[in-house]
């Protein structure tokens, strides 16, 4: 088995506490597999890159639903050059299998 080095570089699809499930608000949607405390990282959604002029979609950021009950928010995880991380941080305590929501205006 191959060891894979960790950095900043280093995918993984979905944290281990998140899963895609079928969503009341709009056909799939990101619930907690485990009870999720306020101020958690989730990981990232989006990564700015400017060669492409425009934005890498991570399964996190493609299935993350809008509510303007949200019960997260993005922040820049990390920047360099015109490059930007946006990761999800929760903003409530989240509980098993409930779904994750961001306000896409804020």
């Amino acid at each position: 088995m191959t060891n894979l080095k960790m950095n900043r570089f280093y995918y993984n699809p979905l944290p281990e506490n998140l899963k895609i499930d079928k969503s009341n608000i709009d056909g799939h949607g990101i619930f907690a597999k485990t009870n999720i405390t306020k101020g958690f990282d989730l990981g990232s959604t989006h990564i700015k890159v400017p060669m492409i002029f425009g934005y890498v979609r991570t399964p996190l950021g493609g299935f993350v639903n809008h509510s303007k009950s949200n019960n997260c928010k993005l922040f820049v995880k990390e920047s360099w050059d015109d490059y930007i991380i946006y990761n999800l941080l929760t903003t409530k305590n989240i509980k098993k299998n409930q779904e994750i929501l961001l306000d896409y205006d804020n």
